[in-house]
């Protein structure tokens, strides 16, 4: 998918109907910034804002991705093609996501135990001492919130029962007990607790 091209496209749809960056920003409820963004290529509009995007400028999703309008002949071999690029998109943005929930997990754990260590065995203020045990408890449960978040949304999980792949509650991320990614938890089509395991695809 050529993010450059379709910034193009936005730029010149949006120069088309006479609104400029901040004008097109207001409408859609967010800043001049991240349409500066699209339109240099550095990233995508979020899913919630295409739709409101194209209507706007007056496009389809198809003509959005393609970076230019579609003919009608070409309309549903060009969205196969889309649809494809999305999906390979979002499997190498989780398996970003999911390597840097390693970083932060791990991250956390060093820290923790290197504040513990200098709390336990080297000579300081009694406060000092108290202050890094209490900054290594809020460093280790806020590395485990963002690592769980991260777990949750990024890919699916698959049930083994019925092969249903899903994305759970973050509450049920949580709370199920857990082997590395693949976690007990209760499908949402066969209603079975079985192990499921985290896949990207």
């Amino acid at each position: 998918m050529d993010q450059i091209k379709i910034g193009n496209f936005i730029k010149q749809k949006r120069i088309e109907k006479n609104m400029t960056q901040s004008e097109l920003a207001e409408k859609l409820n967010i800043t001049d910034r991240a349409v500066s963004k699209w339109e240099r290529g550095l990233c995508l509009p979020d899913a919630g804002t295409m739709p409101i995007l194209c209507d706007i400028l007056s496009i389809s999703i198809n003509d959005l991705f393609s970076g230019e309008k579609v003919d009608m002949k070409d309309n549903e071999k060009r969205l196969e093609e889309n649809l494809l690029e999305m999906t390979q998109l979002k499997e190498q943005k989780d398996k970003q996501l999911l390597q840097l929930e390693y970083v932060i997990g791990f991250g956390s754990v060093f820290t923790y135990m290197v504040f513990i260590f200098l709390a336990s065995f080297i000579k300081m203020d009694r406060i000092l001492s108290i202050a890094l045990i209490i900054s290594a408890a809020i460093i280790i449960v806020i590395g485990v919130i963002f690592s769980l978040k991260i777990e949750q949304l990024a890919g699916y999980y698959k049930c083994s029962n019925c092969d249903h792949k899903y994305t759970p509650t973050y509450k049920s991320v949580f709370f199920a007990p857990h082997i590395n990614r693949t976690r007990y938890m209760k499908c949402p089509k066969c209603g079975k607790k079985t192990w499921n395991k985290k896949i990207l695809k």
